[in-house]
């Protein structure tokens, strides 16, 4: 059996995992699902000071208290760049990190800038804090949406918490042995054939994912699979080797 590390994206907390949790407990897993700090069930610790460190060490945090070894650590969406940096810090503690529709932030890169910095600067309130977006204009802008019901929209949007743009700015710094670790990606966004070609191009989004160490599986999905396909998603984590 495997222990795994649910690291939830913008704006949600352990809650979003709350079905494949179930799923994958019933399966005889380990899990951990996280809520980073100033989100959801945290959310009274939110302010302007926290940081991509901070993000970073509610992860170690839990490796190390909790004494977990051989993980896989999942990071949804924007969870990339914490579960990366935590991974380079923690490797021995680290099987396998697995994207979901997201990936690793390159040493020295700003996590809004892959983001996308004109999204995050126009919605942005008080100055450091990115409130809920709108799942319309997520789809506006092309995000997918496909398989959220009516109460998936809803639940998304009562529960949603603004979340901290200081995670967003701080640059990442790496030292270089996350690179040495199995990473997968679960696509819910793009299938696997462009994806093949996206790598070929070099965009950025899929740097060094020609790597042998990378394993690639496509979930047609919302971007939020955890709502739209939890039994899916649930059973393409179990399907990841460490």
């Amino acid at each position: 059996m495997t222990t795994y590390v649910l690291v939830p994206g913008f704006w949600l907390g352990a809650w979003a995992w709350q079905r494949v949790t179930t799923r994958l407990r019933a399966d005889g897993h380990t899990v951990y699902p996280l809520t980073l700090t100033g989100l959801a069930d945290r959310a009274h610790l939110a302010g302007p000071d926290i940081t991509l460190d901070t993000h970073t060490a509610d992860i170690t945090g839990l490796l190390t208290y909790e004494d977990l070894t051989d993980v896989i650590l999942v990071a949804h969406s924007g969870a990339g760049a914490p579960a990366t940096v935590a991974a380079d810090r923690t490797p021995e503690r680290i099987a396998r990190i697995v994207y979901v529709d997201s990936g690793p932030i390159p040493d020295g890169i700003q996590p809004i800038d892959m983001t996308g910095r004109d999204l995050v600067e126009t919605h942005l309130r008080d100055g450091w804090r990115l409130p809920w977006i709108d799942l319309d204009q997520h789809a506006a802008n092309g995000t997918k949406l496909d398989g959220l019901t009516d109460a998936d929209r809803a639940l998304m949007a009562t529960r949603a918490t603004d979340h901290p743009v200081g995670a967003l700015t701080q640059p990442v710094k790496l030292t270089g042995a996350v690179d040495t670790l199995p990473k997968g990606l679960i696509s819910c966004m793009f299938p696997l054939d462009q994806i093949t070609e996206m790598i070929r191009a070099g965009h950025p989004w899929f740097a060094g994912m020609d790597d042998p160490r990378w394993e690639i599986r496509a979930l047609p999905t919302s971007h939020w699979p955890m709502f739209s396909e939890p039994e899916g998603l649930a059973l393409q984590l179990a399907a990841f080797t460490k």
